[in-house]
């Protein structure tokens, strides 16, 4: 556990956005482990649910921050087999590609313009990835740019930042200019009984208008 959480802290203490890619390189073999085994991380199984829920099968989802591929594999049990991942990081994308689970897999970066055209999909899930020094409040306005009419975004988000880091004002701000309208929010939940058990996060869930 100290190793798996030293590799944490490690990566989240990066200075920029080039050093955290470039340590999320290096964290990508070692990340499932980490995270599942040490961890005891929830996210993927959780937001796949509620995806789940309001997304048919058919649907072409995006998987905002993929990471290794935690969330893909998770939609994948649930029956979505049209999955495009983005992240910043290669090596993470390589772990991803491994698990078989993906339509394509691009490297992007959440916060920049993304290169896809308007209303390209019909759901958008980004799990772990809305949080200090990674994706950040106006990634959320790409989110919903690349999301049809109609179609759902869902995303993870502990409710200290949902507080204090301009997501409360930036979400109620979308909502108010008729962007996209709540269509669910869960209680707060321990997504890392094991890691961080006094850490919640909730899961969103928002309608694109």
């Amino acid at each position: 556990m100290a190793d798996a959480e030293n590799r944490v802290q490690w990566v989240y203490d990066a200075p920029d956005k080039d050093e955290l890619q470039r340590r999320y390189d290096i964290w990508a073999e070692e990340y499932d482990g980490d995270l599942e085994r040490d961890f005891d991380w929830h996210g993927p199984s959780l937001a796949s649910d509620y995806l789940d829920k309001y997304v048919p099968h058919s649907a072409l989802v995006m998987d905002a921050g993929a990471g290794t591929g935690l969330v893909g594999v998770e939609l994948r049990k649930r029956g979505f087999d049209n999955v495009v991942g983005l992240d910043m990081s290669i090596g993470m994308l390589e772990e991803a590609n491994k698990k078989g689970v993906y339509r394509k897999l691009d490297q992007m970066v959440l916060g920049e313009r993304l290169n896809y055209p308007d209303g390209e999909f019909d759901a958008v899930i980004s799990v772990g990835v809305l949080t200090l020094g990674h994706a950040p409040v106006h990634s959320l306005d790409e989110m919903i740019r690349i999301t049809r009419r109609g179609g759902y975004i869902v995303f993870s988000l502990r409710p200290d930042v949902y507080l204090q880091y301009g997501f409360k004002e930036k979400q109620a701000e979308l909502e108010a200019s008729g962007k996209w309208k709540l269509a669910e929010v869960s209680p707060e939940v321990k997504l890392l009984p094991k890691g961080e058990p006094e850490v919640t996060h909730q899961v969103w869930v928002y309608r694109v208008k």
